[in-house]
């Protein structure tokens, strides 16, 4: 049931899941989501999607990682299903190339600030900045972020994704003491399995006490799973 109260959080609807993280993502934060690949970084921007959606808030997305159809296929196969979202104009789906030319790398934040900017989104996702972090200077992502700090001041929530390798660790130093919470996420060996970790290093403003470590795996038609600790690490 979608809730009709109005909402306070960026929630991913998943109880066990906000829990760990205060209780979701005070709105006007700015969120970076940091990890190697196949870590689990799209599930769990789809994780907040869903549940977003279901509190009452509006979503622009731009997506390097899917299509529209494929990010809906996609959401649908875990369960997250949102067309009807779609279909009211709850949802905006942008898919963004992931390679540019040299031209277009110096002025691709400067386009993609511009039309968040004019958004009447409340949350704005981007799966993923690495493109974009990977063909600008470093100048020019620090200053993408403190413009994104700007529209987080006017009332936005930017969540962005990013791959770890995209930039030097001087540089992600800099970005997740910009951001008002960093969550990364990993895959780890356990025994014979594989399994995603979502470290949540720090939510800025949360209402609640955070837990430091979560891991899960995804599963079809189900999303994500919680693994306790004590399986995780048998």
């Amino acid at each position: 049931m979608v809730s009709t109260e109005a909402p306070r959080l960026v929630t991913t609807g998943n109880g066990e899941i906000d829990k760990k993280i205060g209780g979701g993502l005070p709105l006007r934060s700015l969120t970076l989501i940091e990890g190697q690949s196949d870590a689990g970084k799209s599930v769990l921007v789809q994780q907040f999607t869903w549940g977003t959606l279901r509190a009452g808030l509006r979503i622009d997305m731009y997506t390097t990682e899917n299509t529209t159809p494929s990010l809906f296929r996609q959401m649908r196969s875990l369960a997250l299903e949102i067309d009807d979202f779609f279909i009211v104009g709850r949802i905006n789906v942008y898919p963004v190339p992931n390679s540019f030319t040299d031209e277009q790398s110096h002025l691709i934040f400067k386009m993609l600030l511009q039309h968040i900017a004019s958004s009447n989104a409340d949350v704005v996702i981007v799966d993923s900045l690495t493109a974009f972090v990977t063909h600008a200077s470093e100048a020019e992502t620090l200053d993408f972020f403190s413009h994104a700090k700007d529209l987080c001041d006017e009332g936005r929530s930017l969540i962005f994704t990013m791959h770890s390798y995209a930039s030097t660790e001087q540089l992600l130093t800099r970005l997740r003491s910009m951001c008002d919470a960093h969550l990364r996420l990993r895959v780890e060996e356990v025994g014979t399995q594989l399994i995603k970790v979502l470290e949540v290093s720090k939510v800025r403003g949360a209402a609640k006490s955070t837990g430091n470590i979560i891991s899960f795996d995804v599963e079809p038609n189900l999303g994500m799973r919680i693994i306790p600790v004590t399986k995780a690490k048998a």
